[in-house]
């Protein structure tokens, strides 16, 4: 599970650094007197800085004193004021609402993004929300769903990160447009062979409240492709 793994790393990060803190109370000195210390001052701050580091970039703000407290009941062996049904319950519910919260800063990110967008000049939005920009008509023939294409395709985030989708980025591809995502699969259908488009597909089209972590697609993501319809392949 996402949260106890998470969990994990910053329990033993943040224990380490704990051991290395000012902080004298008598569970400190006690653990301190019962174990000897095992990794050195050194990496200790640089694994302090690590987590923080991590900590940052996941927006993850925890109740540092309330932290301690329960790192220092279970190092010392004190009874613990969860069971550990209870702990899993709680961290369970606080993962699940700081996804939540994400999601709605997302969505909402997303919604003034496109809304914005939609009064530039020369941006078309079609009746599913799809918006494009004619970059070059193309004087070609245009593909049916049925179809497979030949293109020049880039995909990236509105904050400019290009994701590197395609097994060959900056080499036209080929694909079917039915196995695509909607937007990707209506755009291309817009345009004619020789045609170079900006398509602004939003995530209802692409890849929706889930988003794909291993791509670094984050949930309710509006994704900018710059297309350049090449040939189709085949009509069936």
């Amino acid at each position: 599970m996402r949260h106890t793994f998470l969990v994990t790393i910053i329990s033993f990060c943040l224990g380490c650094a704990v051991l290395t803190c000012g902080q004298e109370n008598k569970a400190l000195k006690k653990y301190k007197g019962s174990y000897e210390q095992n990794f050195g001052k050194d990496a200790s701050y640089a694994m302090g800085m690590d987590i923080g580091e991590w900590l940052n970039g996941n927006n993850i703000n925890p109740d540092i004193d309330e932290f301690i407290q329960g790192m220092m009941d279970i190092l010392t062996e004190s009874e613990t004021r969860f069971t550990y049904e209870e702990k899993e319950n709680i961290l369970r519910q606080a993962f699940f609402d700081l996804d939540e919260q994400g999601n709605a800063e997302n969505r909402e990110a997303e919604n003034e993004f496109l809304a914005e967008n939609s009064k530039k000049p020369g941006i078309h939005t079609t009746g599913t929300g799809l918006q494009y920009e004619i970059i070059t008509e193309g004087n070609g023939p245009k593909p049916a769903v049925s179809d497979t294409v030949r293109a020049n395709c880039k995909l990236s985030l509105t904050n400019g990160t290009v994701l590197d989708i395609f097994d060959s980025p900056g080499e036209p591809v080929e694909f079917p447009l039915k196995g695509e995502i909607e937007g990707l699969t209506e755009g291309l259908q817009l345009m004619n062979v020789g045609g170079k488009y900006r398509l602004f597909i939003p995530s209802d089209l692409g890849f929706g409240v889930e988003g794909v972590e291993e791509l670094y697609i984050p949930p309710y993501a509006t994704l900018i492709v710059d297309v350049e319809l090449l040939d189709i392949i085949h009509n069936n």
